[in-house]
């Protein structure tokens, strides 16, 4: 089993429930295990300005999947849950946004793959979940979750 880092992210319709359905739809999927997952956030838009807020949170999961197969039933969730991708402006508005943030200690740079999630060290709406799920967690290549926070500060 490998421990892995979820972020999810709703900007429009319901999006607590959007959320809440999303980890109910992980929770039941055989080879994963939904074993913690952050307070929900308001954040601001990050890149498109133009949106609605966000809220933003992150779940812990252990799983026997691949990292590969994981991001393919995040993808899957996405498309059950009613988003569409490519339809608007890069970071534009979404229904629902499973993003694979971590995946055990592992750097993965393939097309279509990339671990840690581009940008999470700067991203504060997705370190904070982060930090609250595993205070003292490492990101391969960047160092403590704390202190990243710390140097965006």
């Amino acid at each position: 089993m490998t421990r892995a880092f979820i972020g999810l992210g709703a900007n429009l319709g319901e999006r607590e429930t959007t959320l809440r359905r999303a980890l109910d739809l992980l929770a039941a999927e055989p080879g994963l295990e939904l074993r913690a997952v952050s307070t929900f956030r308001e954040t601001e838009p990050v890149g498109y300005l133009d949106q609605p807020r966000f809220l933003n949170a992150a779940a812990e999961v252990e799983t026997e999947l691949g990292a590969a197969d994981l991001l393919a039933l995040l993808l899957d969730v996405e498309r059950r849950l009613g988003r569409v991708r490519g339809g608007g402006p890069r970071f534009g508005p979404r229904t629902i946004d499973l993003d694979l943030l971590l995946y055990g200690d592992e750097t993965i740079d393939v097309p279509g793959l990339h671990v840690p999630h581009p940008r999470l060290h700067e991203r504060r709406f997705a370190l904070e979940p982060l930090a609250e799920l595993d205070r003292d967690l490492e990101l391969p290549d960047h160092g403590s979750v704390q202190a990243l926070l710390a140097g965006l500060d």
